[in-house]
Order: C-alpha cells, then sequence, then structure tokens
C-alpha cells in the first residue's frame, strides 16, 4: 500500500513539474517576444532624428509635424505596459505619416536618396514589428490559455503565474484614415 501511495505521489510530481516548466517556458518566451519589439522600437528610434534632420532642410515652416514626432518618439521610449507602448506608438505612426505626407509637398524632398532610403528603412521596420507584435501576442494567447485551462490552471495560482497583458492597437491605428487628393 505504501508503494502505491509513494507511485501516485511521485507521477503527481512528475506532472506537476512538466506542467509548471510549460509555463515557465512559455513566460521566458513571451519576455524575449516583448524583447524582440523593444530591438525593432529601438531600430524605428534611432532612424527618426536622421529622418527629421532630412526633412527639416527642406520643410523648414512644417516645425510642428517634425516637433511632434520628436515629442511622440520620447513618449514611447518611456511607456513600459504593452497598453501604454501601443497607444504610445499609435500616435507616433500617426506623426510619421504626416511627415511622409510633406513629401507630397515637397518634390524635392520626394526625390532625396537619403529621404528615400529612409522611408524605406521605415517601412522595413515597420513591417518587422508588425511580425515582432503578432509573435509576441501568439506567445501570450499560448501562455495565458495555459494558465486556463486544466491542469495549468491546478499549477498556476501556487507558483505565482499570471496572465500576461497583448500589445493592442492605439486608437489610432485602429480608425479609418482618410483619403484627401485636394
Amino acid at each position: 500500500m505504501m508503494w502505491v501511495f509513494l507511485g501516485v505521489a511521485v507521477v503527481a510530481a512528475i506532472w506537476a513539474i512538466g506542467v509548471f516548466n510549460n509555463m515557465a517556458t512559455l513566460r521566458v518566451r513571451s519576455k524575449s517576444a516583448w524583447a524582440d519589439i523593444d530591438a525593432q522600437l529601438k531600430r524605428r528610434y534611432d532612424l527618426i532624428p536622421n529622418l527629421v534632420e532630412t526633412v527639416k532642410g527642406y520643410a523648414s515652416h512644417e516645425k510642428g509635424a517634425l516637433e511632434s514626432v520628436v515629442r511622440l518618439r520620447g513618449q514611447t521610449m518611456t511607456a513600459t505596459s504593452p497598453a501604454a507602448r501601443g497607444e504610445a506608438e499609435a500616435g507616433l505612426a500617426q506623426a510619421l505619416k504626416s511627415v511622409f505626407a510633406l513629401a507630397e509637398a515637397y518634390p524635392d524632398l520626394k526625390a532625396n536618396q537619403n529621404f528615400l532610403g529612409l522611408q524605406k528603412s521605415l517601412e522595413d521596420i515597420e513591417n518587422d514589428l508588425q511580425n515582432a507584435r503578432r509573435f509576441y501576442n501568439a506567445v501570450v494567447r499560448d501562455y495565458n490559455t495555459s494558465l486556463e485551462v486544466f491542469p495549468g490552471r491546478l499549477v498556476a495560482g501556487p507558483f505565482g503565474f499570471s496572465a500576461a497583458e497583448f500589445f493592442q492597437a492605439g486608437e489610432g491605428e485602429k480608425a479609418v484614415p482618410k483619403v484627401s487628393f485636394s
């Protein structure tokens, strides 16, 4: 009888260790995915001052749009949670769109190789960011699911696992863009 009890205890311990290790792995993967988003944002932040300087030479009287990009870049760098980061990123994305719209008003800027190179680099970074956000949300989905379903639910609470926050688009990114040819 003692051997049966000991056998059941060993099987339960092995099972709990497996479930714990799965949750811990997913939690680490979600942190790694968040770090990937940060790395892509750092690339974008490093590129923005070059873009602003290039545009300044052509559109010095468009100071407001350029100052807005710089201010919003600072806000996004200080945001810590996925929700705050998403909101700040939405504002920065809108401000960058306005800077690129300036190229339509300044044909010389539109043809400037530095500007075109920066614009292409930002486009590439935006695509990489989108992929990193998707990956992060997929890992968070898997992690949060493992916390909610049986048997993970039995292990999550006692070991202090808590749900991770999804990266969500800010309100500005959800709005339908307005296109005007006037």
